[in-house]
């Protein structure tokens, strides 16, 4: 089922966490590794912007609908990267702009060739490209909600957990809309389909493994995804990428995290 760009429209808001009194925090805190998962959770949502600078030097630029949902995606990911700012403030933790400002210093030349590799890439794949960003970007949500989820679980903490109820409805939004673009796109082409599964095959890695740490990406990988109800929920993603044209049986999220015993 197509989910169309005025479904986008019509429900996008502004994440609202005003009733959720954060002071609960200061009684019951979260324990380390829950703040070091949400350390990660901020910065990967503050970087929506550069993933929007990458995106927009493809053919995706010119498709009205896929620019009306990347504005609507990245104010709602703004906003997410501001609620878990508010939980780390109330640790006395650093976050936002400040903290935003230091890792985006350290990210080094990579980052700045990215741009020049998805404009070279829009070359020489053209619109077939754009079958490939939105499977991409729909396996990135599928993990990132997954990964919320098991946050939640892990951290038992009423309003860690309704906090982050809260940005999974959008983040469910969001990888509803890619999967039906690449559904849409993927089901046209078979050099699309290609290009996507070899593409997602040899380069994909979780959204944020190549702007954060690689230990940071490891621990996240461990922590939340390295036992029962994680390899179920791995199993639940591969499924869901099943599903896509051209991307059964790869195993892609499986393949990746088991690189971590």
């Amino acid at each position: 089922m197509r989910f169309d760009i005025q479904d986008s429209k019509r429900l996008a808001e502004r994440l609202r966490w005003d009733d959720l009194d954060l002071g609960g925090f200061e009684d019951k805190p979260l324990d380390q590794d829950a703040l070091r998962c949400l350390r990660y959770m901020h910065d990967v949502e503050f970087h929506t912007a550069c993933y929007l600078r990458d995106l927009l030097v493809s053919p995706a630029h010119a498709d009205p609908d896929l620019t009306s949902f990347f504005a609507i995606w990245a104010f709602e990911e703004l906003w997410h990267g501001e609620a878990i700012a508010a939980v780390l403030g109330a640790h006395g933790e650093s976050s936002g702009g400040s903290r935003v400002h230091m890792m985006r210093q350290n990210l080094g030349a990579a980052d700045h060739i990215r741009p020049l590799v998805m404009l070279g890439g829009s070359w020489l794949a053209g619109e077939n490209l754009l079958a490939l960003q939105m499977a991409w970007g729909a396996i990135n949500e599928m993990t990132t909600q997954a990964g919320y989820a098991l946050l939640g679980s892990k951290a038992r903490h009423p309003l860690l957990s309704a906090l982050l109820k809260r940005i999974m409805v959008q983040e469910g939004r969001h990888m509803d809309f890619y999967a039906s673009q690449a559904g849409m796109r993927l089901v046209a082409s078979a050099s699309a389909r290609r290009l996507a599964r070899s593409a997602l095959r040899w380069l994909w890695s979780p959204v944020g493994s190549k702007v954060m740490p690689s230990g940071e990406t490891e621990f996240i990988a461990t922590y939340l995804f390295n036992d029962v109800q994680g390899i179920k929920a791995i199993r639940r993603i591969d499924r869901r990428i099943d599903r896509l044209p051209g991307l059964g049986g790869m195993n892609l999220t499986r393949r990746w995290f088991e690189r971590f015993p």
